[in-house]
């Protein structure tokens, strides 16, 4: 079964981005960013969507002109997920956005424009509720710190963080969130340690161009994985040359592992060795791929033998203990029923979607007599 996290999280000043709230003893949200043209409207919803049917919390999408901004308009109105626009250098497509109903702007306050144009934006987003994404980044440090710094540094984010933070305390404006990301790992850790104590504000985490699918997944995992561990982080993106929906999974993979957050199957299985009773990668492989369209918290195990098979699958909700020519299915924790290895598979998912749907129903009729 599912246990409870032993981390201690940073308390931090709760913010709401859309209905989704950061911060505090919010859950640790998962977000990820479009990488269609924004000006194609229908593939932008499509993958909007997507994300959405994987469990995204929140949705960015880049906003980089004034007839993106008008795009951006019609997305919003055909999608429920909370949407960030992510904007720079020209504060009129930030004003254009909150008029159309955005959740939240990623802006960096230090390239928005001139005082007087950082400030129309700050007044409109504290009239209309917006909050506001601060996006440190190490690639994209202003001159001045690249010549005091030399090079890009933790102290030179730290230092770019706290300028931009002052602009917005001193319109009085609190609501905001805060990133530091580099694509190198010590570097952004070094950065979120840095700043954390500094702020109340709830910190979103990245390690940003973080690499392909397999790499990018390990360094986040690596960088984000520490920081959650500290209890350092309030939302989380990771950032793949991939499918975003591949972002979502992994989000989720890694607050699962760390017990942080549960959604979706949670399977523990066997690396395989010559004591598999069954094919063990080919199954879990292809039972994967047919239940990733479920969100709902489930723990399943599945064992190629008898070893670690027993105590693996008393610990589940679903487990399997290989043997043959029939293996042993366990249902929470207890012996369930024998089924051939050779029907393994179908078995195992319509167990799955079974349990999954006797929770739903378990949970409505909560829900039913609280109300």
């Amino acid at each position: 079964m599912i246990q409870q996290s032993f981390i201690k999280r940073r308390q931090s000043r709760q913010i709401m981005v859309g209905n989704v709230p950061i911060g505090g003893d919010a859950p640790i949200s998962v977000q990820s960013m479009t990488n269609t043209d924004t000006h194609d409207i229908d593939a932008t919803v499509a993958q909007i969507k997507s994300l959405e049917a994987v469990g995204a919390d929140i949705v960015r999408v880049s906003v980089p002109t004034m007839d993106a901004a008008e795009c951006f308009g019609k997305i919003r109105k055909q999608v429920s997920v909370p949407l960030i626009s992510d904007i720079h250098f020209d504060h009129r497509i930030a004003l254009r956005v909150a008029e159309l109903g955005v959740d939240c702007l990623r802006i960096n306050p230090g390239n928005i424009g001139s005082k007087e144009k950082t400030r129309a934006v700050i007044s409109t987003c504290k009239d209309r509720g917006i909050p506001i994404r601060i996006g440190v980044n190490a690639g994209s440090l202003g001159k001045d710190l690249l010549r005091k710094y030399k090079e890009p540094n933790a102290a030179a984010m730290v230092e770019s963080a706290l300028r931009n933070i002052e602009m917005l305390l001193a319109e009085d404006f609190t609501e905001f969130k805060l990133s530091m990301k580099s694509s190198d790992v010590f570097m952004a850790i070094e950065a979120y340690r840095a700043i954390a104590p500094q702020i109340e504000q709830p910190l979103h985490l990245g390690i940003t161009e973080a690499g392909g699918l397999r790499s990018g997944t390990v360094k986040s995992s690596a960088g984000l994985g520490l920081l959650l561990m500290e209890g350092l982080g309030d939302t989380i993106r990771i950032s793949l040359a991939a499918d975003p929906v591949e972002e979502i999974k992994v989000g989720f993979d890694l607050l699962k592992s760390l017990r942080l957050r549960s959604k979706g199957i949670n399977l523990v299985a066997c690396p395989s060795c010559s004591r598999q009773n069954f094919d063990v990668i080919s199954t879990v492989n292809e039972l994967e791929r047919r239940i990733e369209d479920i969100i709902e918290p489930l723990d399943v195990a599945i064992i190629g033998c008898i070893v670690n098979g027993p105590g693996e699958a008393r610990q589940a909700e679903i487990g399997l203990t290989g043997a043959s020519p029939n293996s042993l299915i366990y249902s929470d924790g207890a012996p369930h029923h024998k089924v051939a290895n050779d029907k393994l598979l179908d078995e195992l998912e319509a167990m799955v979607r079974r349990k999954v749907a006797e929770k739903q129903i378990a949970a409505s009729n909560i829900l039913a007599r609280q109300s």
